[in-house]
């Protein structure tokens, strides 16, 4: 390695003074992107603190964003998808930051972390930016800092924000709670359509889009008729709305193909449709509000839970009363309620 490289690795080593990631946000420096990002993830104290400082820096240049929550089942082909749909989006004039979310394993906490290799089209357009993150237990695949992630690819100019999860199940509801606009993707010809996704999720979905089209375009129309009839069940409010005059979104099915992107125009013609009508019936707004709350008390019982953990006297009677679980000899209710009662009177002293 030369002198220059050594230099310049020991340049990218160093720490970052608060104004250096301020200055190397907003100028969508990627290396500083990504160190910022690193910053918010990062459980250690001092880096917290320091990172609470640089988002209070950039909230003045976040919040104009699209941000567009994707899911579904594993093999639907999200990443696909996302590659192609970003690769048309940064043609048309957008700049796309992914902040895809990997799954994490139970066991060894390891993650793969393969999106840029699976994107690698995308991962190499000058207006993307592809962000993989370790779920490490998340509830629904949603890293901890996933909504300090999105407001710093804002910050660095980026329009449009789009959240790829593990696609597990029920919990993906989080995501739904954190995004303007929630994409659930579905295959065709996969059996009972409405049976093979948890209500959940469709309740909350405002697009479904029935992915692979050009394997089966049968199969696929016959999926979104499906999909449609079920939507109708699970939103009848929207004919009521519509009755009174009321501006609501009605959530749509389309479907599309992720590999030749057939259908993605049409579909993001509609997400686009889906923030208009919000904006003007001041739900998107009101949304936006919501999702700043749910942030907080999100934080609240992430700090409680690190909080009691931590403490010494908690730590040991946790120990104690888990190992009096396993054995039989109280019941976990009794335990939980010890450990709170603990944790109330070292919080009191």
């Amino acid at each position: 390695m030369t002198s220059d490289a050594n230099d310049s690795a020991s340049q990218r080593r160093r720490e970052l003074s608060l104004d250096e990631y301020v200055a190397g946000v907003r100028a969508c420096d990627r290396a500083i992107l990504g160190r910022a990002i690193t910053l918010v993830e990062s459980s250690r104290f001092r880096d917290q603190t320091q990172a609470q400082d640089l988002l209070v820096r950039l909230l003045p240049y976040t919040g104009k964003a699209h941000r567009v929550g994707i899911t579904g089942v594993p093999g639907v082909g999200k990443s696909t998808f996302i590659e192609t749909l970003g690769t048309q989006l940064t043609r048309a004039g957008h700049r796309v930051a992914v902040l895809a979310v990997d799954p994490s394993s139970g066991v060894t906490g390891g993650s793969i972390l393969g999106d840029k290799t699976r994107m690698n089209k995308l991962a190499a357009d000058s207006n993307a930016f592809i962000r993989p993150s370790p779920a490490a237990g998340s509830l629904g695949g949603v890293t901890r800092r996933t909504r300090e992630s999105m407001l710093l690819c804002e910050a660095a100019g980026f329009d449009v924000v789009l959240v790829e999860t593990v696609g597990v199940g029920q919990s993906e509801i989080m995501v739904a709670e954190m995004v303007d606009c929630f994409l659930v993707l579905m295959l065709p010809g996969a059996g009972d359509e409405l049976q093979g996704i948890k209500r959940g999720i469709l309740e909350v979905a405002d697009l479904v889009a029935v992915n692979k089209m050009d394997k089966d375009p049968q199969a696929a129309k016959l999926a979104q008729h499906d999909y449609k009839n079920g939507l109708r069940i699970l939103h009848a409010n929207y004919a009521e709305a519509k009755s009174e005059g009321r501006i609501l979104w009605e959530p749509r099915v389309v479907t599309c193909s992720g590999r030749t992107g057939e259908g993605l125009g049409a579909l993001w013609d509609l997400v686009e449709e889906h923030r208009r009508i919000s904006i003007e019936s001041g739900e998107f707004a009101v949304k936006r509000r919501r999702q700043l709350l749910r942030w907080m008390w999100s934080m609240v019982e992430n700090q409680l839970m690190i909080a009691l953990r931590e403490h010494p006297v908690v730590r040991e009677k946790i120990t104690k009363l888990e190992q009096a679980v396993l054995a039989g000899a109280i019941t976990p209710t009794l335990a939980a309620r010890e450990i709170l009662d603990a944790f109330g009177a070292v919080s009191q002293e």
